[in-house]
């Protein structure tokens, strides 16, 4: 998928909360982001914040496969999130570690970590802060079911498994598709089978399947949404 630009002319939206659930791979943060940018909206990837806390817990020598261990040191780390769409950044105890929290090491344990309630109840508590009175896209596996119910807007992505792999692959510097597939279904797995907050599609949500769409009309199905929901409350 190609870039989006902005567009210039377009005034801000009203504090909407768009709501973006889906698969590893779909093109979540692409889409989010230019989204973001288009409707002059701020941005969260809240997918961000557990590879950031994942990463706390690589680096303190933490067993991430213990959840008792991790939820014990859950509330340590200190969480910063950037929400420009253009220069998103996560810092870690004042650390930016937006590169770091993409490492394999990262991608290896983010599942089990994640999976932590204690984990989830405190990110899910930042999210909430950071929503705060809306204006905002967020990007996720729970925020539609768990994080922001409420929002106006609420989609969920996917993408067929090889599409999926091909775009990840690429991402990783040509990384190998079937291993890199593999994962993505290992991931999928556990984001959907774990008893705390697991990856679903809520009722309302509008499933929008890249696969076969480019960014820039997955972007602009997302924003036609928006648009819609602008016109149904009345705004100009």
């Amino acid at each position: 998928m190609t870039s989006v630009p902005t567009d210039p002319n377009r005034p801000s939206t009203p504090p909407v909360v768009v709501a973006v659930d889906g698969t590893s791979g779909s093109g979540k943060s692409s889409t989010c982001r230019a989204v973001a940018d288009r409707l002059g909206l701020r941005y969260l990837d809240t997918g961000a914040m557990y590879r950031a806390v994942t990463w706390w817990m690589l680096d303190n020598d933490v067993d991430v496969h213990d959840a008792g261990a991790v939820a014990a040191r859950a509330g340590a780390p200190d969480l910063v999130s950037g929400t420009d769409p253009l220069q998103p950044t996560i810092a870690v105890d004042g650390v930016d570690v937006s590169v770091e929290i993409r490492s394999d090491a990262v991608n290896a344990a983010v599942s089990p970590v994640s999976a932590v309630p204690a984990v989830r109840e405190r990110l899910v508590a930042l999210q909430r802060d950071l929503i705060g009175t809306g204006g905002i896209v967020v990007e996720g596996r729970d925020i539609g079911s768990v994080v922001w119910p409420q929002a106006e807007v609420k989609v969920y992505l996917t993408a067929d498994p090889a599409a999926r792999a091909a775009r990840r692959a690429a991402e990783n510097g040509g990384a190998d598709l079937t291993a890199t597939q593999e994962s993505l279904l290992a991931r999928d797995a556990i984001d959907s089978s774990r008893a705390t907050a697991p990856l679903t599609r809520v009722d309302g949500a509008v499933h929008i399947d890249s696969t076969h769409r480019t960014l820039d009309e997955v972007v602009g199905l997302v924003v036609d949404l928006v648009d819609a929901v602008r016109s149904s409350s009345g705004a100009s």
